[in-house]
């Protein structure tokens, strides 16, 4: 099969597509022949070495599929099903992975593959920090940072559905109207506006309750600045860079505030857990609350360009390869 692979960490010029034999199954894998393979940033972090991997390496983590054969002692899938998964194990970016029977979800017929590889790692992310990591209430206000991105506009729409008032920030006035459209009541540009004093403006000096923050060094100062008295700081990827050190003793000089770093896979150990998250995106999907944009496309060779669009913060939506 074609894959890419990468030997060293480093910039998106490591990537590169190989032919090379597909592994054979385990007990209790799968074989997934892939149509749509899903973009993430996260990505990016195993490619560059935050995230550090076993070299060389594959990578992805999320794709949607046709299960093409079946690892001993599974029982749950037949050859056929239409499926996707998107907590790994890496290896998405190729034109098949084998997988742990487990971790693959099968997918509603009201469910294309190119919207379940554009939304199952992002709409499931958005799922558990809008419902469990703060279960977001109606009549709240919420901020979210890089609301014109791939979680972020899935999550914007989310959070209106569940009756919030939503401000979001972008990183450039190109995406203030995309923001708008897709449910944020205020959207400041972090590049030029003063952020933290608009959200404090629009709350009467009361702050947030909730603050979802991708982007990390460049705005986890600020976030914490808009965050009411006992409100929750929650970190969930670090697009500019590692936060930095800091005392906890911060954190009650700002008003007793709670800060959590939550990842999708400690929200889906199980395979139930997996399927209800999975379950709970499809439906919202379904009703026409929440759209997913795909809005790049690219070849799975293309690789190392579609991180390049990535890295420069022109993209919107989801982007994802095609094998």
């Amino acid at each position: 099969m074609k894959a890419i692979r990468f030997a060293k960490p480093g910039g998106p010029e490591v990537l590169a597509l190989h032919d090379i034999p597909l592994p054979p199954l385990a007990p209790g894998q799968v074989c997934v022949r892939h149509t749509v393979i899903g973009v993430n940033f996260i990505d990016t972090y195993h490619r560059c070495g935050l995230y550090p991997l076993a070299l060389p390496s594959g990578l992805g983590l999320e794709a949607a599929g046709v299960v093409e054969t079946l690892g001993a002692g599974v029982s749950s899938l037949k050859i056929g099903d239409r499926v996707a998964y998107c907590t790994g194990p890496v290896g998405a970016y190729a034109e098949a992975n084998n997988v742990p029977a487990d971790r693959v979800v099968k997918l509603p017929a009201s469910i294309a593959d190119e919207v379940a590889a554009a939304a199952m790692l992002k709409g499931m992310t958005a799922q558990y920090l809008l419902k469990r990591t703060f279960a977001v209430q109606p009549g709240q206000t919420i901020l979210f940072h890089s609301a014109a991105g791939g979680v972020g506009l899935i999550a914007v729409q989310w959070a209106k559905q569940l009756g919030a008032h939503v401000i979001g920030t972008v990183g450039s006035d190109s995406k203030i109207e995309l923001a708008k459209a897709h449910g944020c009541d205020q959207v400041f540009n972090i590049e030029k506006d003063d952020w933290v004093k608009g959200v404090r403006e629009l709350t009467g000096g009361a702050g947030v309750p909730v603050v979802y923050d991708s982007i990390g060094k460049d705005t986890f100062m600020g976030s914490l600045d808009c965050l009411s008295p006992r409100g929750m700081m929650v970190s969930f990827g670090n697009s500019s860079g590692p936060v930095p050190a800091f005392e906890p003793a911060l954190l009650s000089a700002k008003g007793s505030l709670y800060l959590t770093r939550p990842t999708l896979m400690h929200y889906t150990r199980t395979a139930r857990e997996l399927q209800q998250t999975a379950d709970d995106l499809f439906a919202v999907i379904a009703s026409g609350a929440v759209k997913i944009a795909v809005n790049q496309r690219f070849a799975l060779g293309d690789a190392r360009q579609a991180h390049e669009a990535l890295h420069s913060r022109k993209t919107t939506g989801a982007t994802v390869l095609v094998p």
